[in-house]
């Protein structure tokens, strides 16, 4: 059970990525989440509202029907209310593999931290 929650999750966690709603993005991550990567050698942080304003001000894939791509690599069940999964995706002309953290709080999942990195290109 708690296998497919997380899974219905994750699409709707494509779908953010994807459609760029706000409503549905505030149901995904935490309002105190934060994604880290390391980008040309430095380690980026990026808490919850600084990823919403970038978020809020582009223009979403789906607008420039740029194609999908949406897998779930690993789902790492610690406990019924705490997972780490890793997925591979297409964003713009990117392939990003992200690690999510996840936490059901008042029985909804959503994202605590994430940590991303950009593959390569997307052909």
């Amino acid at each position: 059970m708690v296998i497919d929650e997380i899974r219905s999750f994750l699409n709707d966690y494509f779908d953010v990525l994807q459609d760029q709603n706000l409503t549905k993005f505030d149901n995904v991550f935490d309002s105190g989440s934060v994604l880290y990567s390391a980008q040309n050698g430095a380690v980026v942080v990026r808490p919850f509202n600084d990823y919403r304003v970038m978020v809020q001000g582009r223009e979403s894939p789906e607008s420039k029907d740029s194609p999908r791509l949406d897998e779930i690599l690993m789902i790492d069940i610690l406990s019924s209310e705490m997972a780490l999964v890793k997925v591979r995706l297409r964003l713009f002309d990117s392939i990003m593999a992200d690690y999510l953290n996840l936490m059901r709080v008042d029985g909804q999942w959503r994202i605590y931290a994430k940590h991303f990195h950009r593959v390569g290109d997307a052909i």
